[in-house]
């Protein structure tokens, strides 16, 4: 089932990547993404899906990180972060260590939420339209997102952090933002 739908939705995809898709075995609701293309659902996730369409959700969302690059991104944008801790360790001159490691723990904090976690769940919007696009193209209804997001809704009312503090955007923003880009995306790309 992965396979198929990862197959169809890749055929659209524009790319020449050597795609593969993958089940893991495990209750773990995610799936993810390597540079290169290959994509991995989780066998907790794929129960959520009701239908082909649901699970298109998720591969083509998957699919649209690694062809926006998302994961090379985050690498660039941690490694700038750690060679600007660095560099402004070395220019404050910080030889006491513990004034030292007080400087390096309030920046990591800094860095990680003032500019990497915003950043990725910019990087989780842009993955969610481009997958709308992308199951569109491959012939699947744009709004099964709706019905797999108020799913993920419902289970994230159990184990949410603060939106300030994740890696990804609350449900209902995403809902929201889908549930705005569909009407364009369907007139454009569903055949």
């Amino acid at each position: 089932q992965v396979r198929g739908v990862g197959k169809r939705i890749a055929e659209k995809s524009g790319t020449d990547y050597s795609w593969e898709f993958n089940l893991i075995d495990e209750d773990t609701i995610n799936a993810f993404a390597l540079p290169g293309g290959k994509v991995f659902v989780y066998r907790g996730l794929l129960e959520m899906t009701d239908n082909n369409e649901q699970l298109a959700t998720v591969i083509a969302h998957e699919i649209a990180h690694v062809i926006a690059r998302h994961g090379a991104e985050r690498m660039s944008m941690q490694l700038s972060a750690n060679m600007l801790a660095k560099i402004a360790q070395a220019a404050l001159d910080l030889e006491n260590p513990l004034i030292s490691k007080t400087f390096q723990q309030a920046y990591g904090i800094t860095s990680q939420v003032g500019v990497i976690l915003p950043y990725s769940r910019t990087q989780e919007y842009e993955a969610d339209h481009i997958g709308l696009i992308l199951m569109a193209k491959a012939g699947y209804k744009p709004e099964a997102a709706i019905a797999f997001w108020r799913k993920m809704m419902e289970k994230d009312k159990e184990e949410q952090p603060p939106p300030w503090l994740s890696t990804h955007p609350p449900s209902n923003s995403r809902l929201n933002k889908i549930k705005e880009a569909i009407p364009e995306i369907k007139s454009k790309y569903y055949k």
